[in-house]
């Protein structure tokens, strides 16, 4: 029996309208092995007469292939290329034009161009040059396809195991909280240590989920305009008492309040990792400096802390799964390894990123960056 693909999309750009037409007129009816079975891909077309017209056209239908002419009125093709690198879009693209040299493919292929045709050409070296970017577009995306079911069958397999540890997990931290108050001295003291790791168990089942559920686009996700500043002030309120404990001061730099296009939990999330870590890896009497503003294109938080700091080698490894630094300033820090790894994840999600310096002894600052665009789907946020 035979199967479908989802059409590739292909967007011609060129200002010679008889050539679009002539393209699409053999694209449209050609078909692309997928190498499963005997199912073929079939090829949709838009054409566009310019590279501004392309790239309007590109943010209502994302192509997977674009054949760009190299002279076009107004902006070039090289141009284009700059503007679809800058922007993230992920479209291969197979550079067209009279003006065939040796500097225009090298140019064109460092600017990301996958391939590179030139007039003028036939419609069996039109179809071959298509061929093989599409085999490469449909290999990723069986990858991708791949990729997302380990994602899904991950998130499904820790679903069941938290569901299975949470339950005697709290009847052991039930127990405990019964006998802290019924036993004197170093006993209590004993139990006080066994509610610690029981806490610090749950956390790591929790952070757990929250990781696989971006990853996997199982999270449930409500974007709506957030009040940001709103969102730090809930989050400062949250880490004032462990703070205070420690005589660690907060100090807040933010709007009254900043408005974003945003899932608030997510926003949760990222603020109270953020907080909690420059409360816990601070010194004691030292300082959280928090600031919130708009940045060129979004928002921007930084926080920053005067406590142990984190050598270079181990900035490096920071954002990665279950990535804990371990000295003698860590030991006895509770921590699952997990936070910055989701935040990083999260950022992605709104086409920003999360970026450290620090030094060691003098403390640590951490700057998250979040595009005022609408959020990118939840499974494109991998490492």
């Amino acid at each position: 029996m035979t199967g479908a693909e989802q059409p590739l999309r292909v967007l011609v750009v060129d200002d010679e309208e008889a050539l679009g037409i002539g393209v699409r007129r053999v694209l449209e009816p050609f078909r692309v092995p997928t190498g499963e079975s005997a199912a073929e891909a079939a090829l949709e077309v838009r054409i566009a007469k310019s590279g501004e017209e392309g790239l309007d056209i590109l943010k209502g239908f994302p192509a997977d292939l674009v054949l760009l002419d190299y002279k076009l009125p107004g902006m070039n093709g090289i141009e284009v290329l700059r503007h679809l690198s800058r922007d993230g879009a992920k479209p291969m693209v197979i550079m067209i034009t009279a003006y065939a040299s040796l500097e225009t493919a090298v140019k064109a292929t460092k600017m990301g161009s996958y391939d590179f045709l030139a007039k003028p050409f036939t419609p069996e070296e039109l179809r071959y040059a298509v061929r093989k970017a599409a085999e490469h577009i449909l290999l990723r995306r069986r990858a991708e396809r791949l990729a997302a079911e380990r994602r899904r069958i991950r998130f499904e397999f820790l679903s069941v195991l938290a569901h299975e540890l949470k339950a005697p997990l709290d009847a052991v931290e039930g127990y405990l909280d019964i006998l802290v108050e019924k036993v004197p001295g170093q006993s209590a003291q004993m139990l006080g240590r066994c509610q610690e790791r029981i806490t610090g168990m749950k956390k790591l089942i929790l952070d757990l989920l929250d990781l696989t559920r971006i990853e996997s686009g199982e999270k449930n996700r409500e974007l709506r305009r957030v009040d940001l500043a709103g969102v730090l002030r809930r989050g400062v309120e949250t880490q004032s008492s462990r703070a205070g404990k420690r005589q660690i001061r907060i100090e807040v730099d933010a709007p009254p309040t900043l408005d974003f296009l945003a899932d608030e939990g997510e926003m949760d999330i990222i603020v109270n990792n953020l907080l909690s870590n420059a409360v816990k890896y601070n010194s004691p009497g030292g300082r959280v400096s928090v600031a919130l503003r708009r940045g060129p294109g979004g928002v921007e938080l930084r926080v920053a802390d005067t406590g142990i700091g984190i050598a270079e080698d181990d900035q490096r490894k920071l954002f990665k799964e279950f990535v804990r630094i371990r000295n003698a300033e860590t030991a006895g820090i509770p921590g699952s390894g997990l936070g910055l790894s989701t935040v990083r994840k999260l950022t992605m999600l709104y086409g920003g990123d999360v970026a450290v310096e620090s030094l060691v002894g003098k403390g640590s600052a951490f700057t998250v960056r979040l595009r005022e665009a609408a959020p990118a789907p939840v499974q494109n946020a991998q490492v």
